[in-house]
């Protein structure tokens, strides 16, 4: 979901409530030191009873059917997986948590968590008792267990050594680096407004559009949330994102064209 701030940025963060709860949103947001302005603001200057624009949810990270769940999280990142811990025990399929920081202090929810589901959930803190053998983890699985896992880089990098791909479900806060071609030149045609952009080698999609003065969402810029998400109706996209487009959308923030004009829903 995406959070507009008074200070005119918008966010995107996990919900982190109960996913039967229709009356409330419930997110979390851990105070970056390195903050680009979002945490920064929520935690020095949002106050209680102040209104704010959000957009309706939307679910990359979605909870498939299993006969068993194992969900693995490091830090902030337990966010996203609360709610599917929720849903999965209260649909009464098995589920276990694997909770991992640096110290508890520093694990959002520990306390409720282990108050809640008891031995269900392991929590490790890391600097005393340094980091699970996950490939121990992963052999110890039952048969069709799914592995959903958000948190740092380098968790989810262990993750991905341990998991089998193909029972391995990861979300990520940071893009991963990949090789991409040269960005190069082309025309963003605004089919709903009639209007032809032209995106420069050195600028993203999504700028060119937004100044241009085309209302387009943008919430992480990197290619992980899809807040910018646009249809595509004809030319062919340069996929650089994290998420996966689905076919026929694209993600403006950091994709590109591989042809010379590509026509989007806009």
């Amino acid at each position: 979901m995406d959070v507009t701030l008074p200070n005119w940025l918008t966010r995107p963060y996990s919900l982190c409530g109960d996913p039967a709860d229709r009356e409330r949103y419930r997110v979390a947001v851990r105070h970056d030191r390195l903050s680009r302005g979002g945490s920064e603001y929520i935690h020095r200057f949002l106050r209680p009873g102040r209104p704010l624009e959000v957009s309706a949810p939307r679910n990359h990270f979605p909870l498939l059917p299993a006969p068993r769940y194992l969900f693995l999280a490091g830090g902030i990142g337990i966010t996203p997986v609360l709610p599917m811990l929720r849903a999965a025990t209260a649909a009464g399929v098995p589920a276990e948590l694997l909770y991992l920081g640096p110290s508890t202090r520093a694990m959002p929810f520990a306390d409720s968590l282990r108050a809640e589901y008891g031995n269900r959930v392991r929590i490790v803190a890391t600097r005393e008792r340094g980091r699970p053998d996950l490939r121990a983890v992963a052999a110890g699985l039952g048969d069709g267990t799914l592995v959903y896992c958000c948190g740092p880089a380098p968790l989810l990098a262990a993750a991905e050594e341990a998991f089998p791909a193909g029972r391995l479900r990861t979300e990520r806060f940071r893009p991963l680096r990949r090789e991409s071609g040269p960005a190069t030149a082309f025309e963003a045609v605004c089919a709903g407004s009639g209007r032809t952009v032209p995106v420069a080698a050195g600028e993203s999609m999504l700028d060119a559009l937004v100044h241009a003065g085309l209302r387009v969402p943008a919430g992480c810029r990197e290619g992980v949330c899809g807040s910018c998400e646009l249809t595509v109706l004809d030319g062919v996209p340069d996929h650089r994102d994290d998420i996966g487009a689905p076919a026929g959308r694209m993600y403006p923030c950091v994709s590109r064209a591989r042809s010379a004009r590509l026509v989007v829903d806009l």
